[in-house]
Formats: structure tokens, C-alpha cells, sequence
């Protein structure tokens, strides 16, 4: 049982292969959805294919971002806002009278 419109981010498993994927690209020109399996493999349907497939949705896996090979230490933190103290200091914006190598 396939679905009619499968949505960027969602999990499938397929009943077949015995594999979950995630849908990370849809083409409506190409007329094509590709996936991306746990280990990191990437997949291609057909959109006129994807309602006979026999997949059903599942849900993320603990670990889904494995076949992207990062580890704790190396994911983005939006948490952190990063500003240096030179940019919000006004003194940056004013430009020197004398510039080297030049005089009046």
C-alpha cells in the first residue's frame, strides 16, 4: 500500500526490501522522490511507481541522522548565539581621518 503524496522528512519502511528511508527530495518535473536509507545510501522513485510500493509510514529512527556521520560533538547548536564584541561596538564604523601612504 503506497501513499499518493509523500512530504519531505518523512519515514517509510518498506515492506519488501525491509528497510526504513526518509523522503529528502521530491522533483515534480522529473517526476521523481528520492530517499535516503539508514546507512547512508540513496534512493530513487518514480512518482507514477510510488503508489504500488508496499511501504507504510514508520517513524523516526533513535539515531536517524547516522547515515550523516555525525557524531554529539559535531552538530550545530542553534542554542549558541555567536556575536563578537566588535560587532556591536560603534567605534568600528568610523573611518580615520589619515589613511597610510596618503597625505593632504
Amino acid at each position: 500500500m503506497g501513499f499518493q503524496s509523500p512530504s519531505i522528512g518523512s519515514w517509510y519502511f518498506d515492506r519488501e526490501d525491509q528497510q526504513v528511508f526518509e523522503v529528502v527530495a521530491l522533483d515534480e518535473q522529473q517526476g521523481t522522490i528520492e530517499v535516503q536509507y539508514l546507512d547512508g545510501a540513496i534512493g530513487e522513485f518514480d512518482l507514477e511507481t510510488w503508489p504500488q510500493l508496499p511501504l507504510v509510514p514508520a517513524a523516526a529512527p533513535e539515531d536517524s541522522e547516522a547515515a550523516y556521520e555525525l557524531s554529539q560533538e559535531d552538530r550545530w547548536n542553534d542554542d549558541e548565539v555567536m556575536v563578537p564584541d566588535s560587532w556591536n561596538n560603534p567605534l568600528n564604523d568610523i573611518e580615520p581621518d589619515l589613511f597610510p601612504g596618503y597625505d593632504d
